[in-house]
C-alpha cells in the first residue's frame, strides 16, 4: 500500500469496535480497517485511497473469473484459531457504541452501505431479501443495489449508460440471476454487464459498498441515512 509516495505494509494489529486495526511497519501507526483513517501513530489524520472490491460468494466469482488464484492461509497459520467461529463468538460480546441507534432495529442488523460524494447511505440485508433489487439515490446520483442469487453476495451500480438513467427489474425463475432494463429492454447479468439486446457490451459503473454490522456503520456514518423496507 503506497501513501504519499511511501510503501506501507501493514499487519494486524487489534480490534477497535469489533473492526479490525491495522498497523503499519514503517511508522507504526494504527489505521481503522472501516475508513481506512490513521488514528494514532505519526500518520494520524491521514486516510488510505479507498479501493473498488468485491464481496461475493466463491462460487459466483469463480464463474466470473475462473482463472483466479486463491490465497490460502498455512496449515499452522494463528489466523486459522483466531477466526474460527468468529461470528458466534462475537455475538456474545456487548456493542461497543455511543452512537444513538434506532430501537426498532437491533444493533446487530447486518447492513449493505455506500459513502458517495460526501453521503452515505445504508440497506438491511433484510430489505434487499424481499427486494432483491433497490434503486436509491445517494450523493445526488441515482444507484441500484442488487443481492445475487446466493442470498449473500452483494453489489451495486450507477444505473446509467451514456447519460441515460437504466432501471432493472430480475426476471423471474431466471438461474444465473438475470435482470431486464424498462427502457431499452436489454439483459444484464450480476457483473452489471449487458449480455443482450441494444445495450449488449454495455457495462455499468460498479460501486464499492461495505457490508457491516449497524451498530458499526452508525458509529462510522452518524449522520448517515438508512433504507430499511421501503421507508426512511
Amino acid at each position: 500500500m503506497a501513501l504519499e509516495g511511501r510503501t506501507l505494509r501493514f499487519r494486524l494489529a487489534g480490534i477497535n469496535n469489533q473492526n479490525f486495526l491495522m498497523q503499519d511497519e514503517e511508522t507504526g501507526s494504527w489505521w481503522q480497517q472501516i475508513t481506512g483513517m490513521a488514528i494514532a501513530g505519526p500518520l494520524k489524520g491521514h486516510r488510505l485511497t479507498r479501493l473498488l472490491h468485491d464481496e461475493v460468494a466463491f462460487r459466483i466469482w469463480a464463474g466470473e473469473h475462473p482463472a483466479s488464484g486463491v490465497l490460502v492461509p498455512d496449515a499452522d497459520s494463528a489466523w486459522i484459531e483466531f477466526s474460527d467461529n468468529w461470528e458466534e463468538n462475537t455475538a456474545r460480546y456487548p456493542v461497543p457504541t455511543r452512537a444513538r441507534l434506532r430501537d426498532s432495529l437491533p444493533p446487530r442488523t447486518v447492513m449493505v452501505g455506500l459513502d458517495l460524494e460526501g453521503d452515505s447511505r445504508a440497506w438491511t440485508m433484510e430489505a434487499l431479501e424481499r427486494q432483491q433489487v433497490i434503486i436509491d439515490r445517494v450523493g445526488g446520483r441515482s444507484v441500484v443495489v442488487i443481492l445475487g442469487d446466493d442470498g449473500k453476495s452483494v453489489r451495486a451500480f450507477a444505473p446509467e449508460v451514456d447519460g441515460r438513467f437504466i432501471e432493472l427489474f430480475v426476471l423471474p425463475g431466471s438461474a444465473p440471476l438475470r435482470f431486464r432494463d424498462g427502457t431499452t429492454g436489454s439483459t444484464w447479468d450480476f457483473r452489471g454487464v449487458a449480455i443482450d439486446g441494444p445495450l449488449a457490451g454495455k457495462q455499468l459503473q460498479p460501486l464499492g459498498v461495505i457490508k457491516d454490522y449497524w451498530f458499526n456503520w452508525k458509529h462510522y456514518h452518524p449522520a448517515g441515512r438508512l433504507y430499511n423496507l421501503g421507508q426512511q
